[in-house]
């Protein structure tokens, strides 16, 4: 391919195949794997296409027979395959296909390890992880339902929920769920639902099948579109024992499309009787306290303070009064002890007071000074004393030789 040509110096097209032919038999033979599709038998030749898993990229692939049927198990649509590939181009057409010189399919235990493989990268960036799936709404407005065209898990998602509450709404969207096609339609219509605002949660529904029938939801590129959803995704594939990558990275899995059901819409009749406890459960509650504030309320009514507030009034009243009286004698009483008390000491001073004494035939002897002289021995030769009787006082002067 390195001759120069001008407008005025081209090649023929003959040519060009020709250096085309020759460059691509320089190429050699290389093992490929990939997903046989659109397999058919002309003659003593298979015709085939192999699709990559992950990209929308395939190639045509030209198949002895022989070949072919040498492969054991025989391959079918849908099923993974190695093969040892020749590049060939057909100058008379200008075509160019691989043409198969071996084919060995992709047993069951090796794509088991090639999932496991892929399930340990995946869960090692978190795809897997608890914290980032989010919770299911109590009643979604609507349901995006991911299915085969017809089939039973699409009547199963339906008729459940519908039993369960018949307004729920759904939005369909069918799909291949099995070989070729099922990993890109399955991630378009994923795309879609998400994309629309009225969808709540999205579910991904098929029947059991094989190991190989299920692939398609262990697909990388539809595990990472999962991934990057923003609306709840519930994965209902196959049966309890399936286990599709498309499981760990929902935000729920449920075993069965029947079980998805009952995931993902609540039972009226459930929700009914529920209601129906908790009203009788709140009326019993509140009957209970009204019981309680009546009992209350009828015991203190009937106390006497309240039965008959006048009485209990008139009864203080006679307290107050008895009191009162009460008082009054303790009073009276005790000014009367004190009155005779008073009489008895007046009395007594009285009969003590020095006009008393007088009034019995004695003198009382005084200073000057008015000082009551009470022996002989208290008076001074010379002292002058007053001499009191009881109708008068006379004047005297201690006899100094005496």
């Amino acid at each position: 391919m390195s001759a120069k040509t001008t407008p005025e110096q081209p090649l023929p097209v003959r040519t060009v195949l020709q250096m085309v032919g020759g460059w691509i038999g320089k190429l050699g033979t290389v093992w490929v794997e990939g997903q046989i599709t659109e397999l058919t038998a002309r003659g003593g030749t298979v015709f085939l296409t192999l699709r990559d898993p992950v990209a929308n990229m395939s190639a045509k692939v030209t198949c002895p027979r022989g070949v072919y049927e040498a492969t054991v198990p025989r391959p079918v649509d849908g099923a993974r395959v190695v093969m040892n590939l020749k590049p060939d181009f057909w100058v008379n057409r200008g075509s160019f296909a691989f043409t198969a010189l071996e084919m060995r399919p992709v047993g069951v235990g090796e794509l088991l390890a090639r999932l496991e493989r892929l399930r340990q990268v995946l869960a090692a960036e978190g795809l897997f992880a608890a914290d980032r799936k989010r919770r299911l709404p109590f009643l979604p407005a609507a349901i995006g339902l991911v299915c085969g065209r017809d089939s039973a898990a699409e009547r199963d998602v339906l008729e459940n929920s519908r039993r369960r509450w018949p307004a729920v709404r759904f939005k369909v969207e069918p799909v291949a769920v099995q070989g070729p096609y099922a990993v890109g339609e399955v991630t378009e219509a994923l795309r879609k639902f998400d994309a629309d605002g009225e969808i709540d949660v999205i579910v991904i529904a098929r029947g059991g099948g094989s190991m190989e029938d299920l692939l398609p939801f262990s697909d990388e590129a539809l595990v990472r579109a999962v991934a990057a959803c923003r609306t709840p995704v519930v994965s209902a594939i196959g049966h309890e024992q399936d286990s599709p990558l498309l499981d760990l990275v929902a935000d729920v899995r449920a075993s069965t499309p029947t079980d998805a059901a009952k995931k993902v819409v609540p039972d009226v009749g459930e929700q009914l009787t529920l209601v129906r406890q908790l009203r009788d459960r709140g009326r019993r509650v509140a009957g209970g306290w009204l019981d309680r504030e009546t009992a209350w309320l009828t015991a203190t009514r009937s106390r006497p303070s309240l039965a008959d507030p006048v009485r209990e009034i008139e009864r203080r009243a006679e307290q107050a009064e008895q009191l009162r009286d009460r008082a009054r004698r303790s009073l009276a009483g005790s000014l009367d002890r004190a009155h005779d008390s008073l009489g008895h000491l007046r009395a007594r001073l009285v009969a003590l007071s020095p006009a008393a004494t007088l009034e019995r035939g004695y003198a009382i002897v005084q200073r000057p000074s008015g000082e009551v002289v009470r022996r002989a021995a208290e008076v001074s030769p010379g002292d002058g004393l007053t001499l009191r009787f009881p109708d008068e006082k006379i004047t005297v002067r201690r006899d100094p030789a005496t």
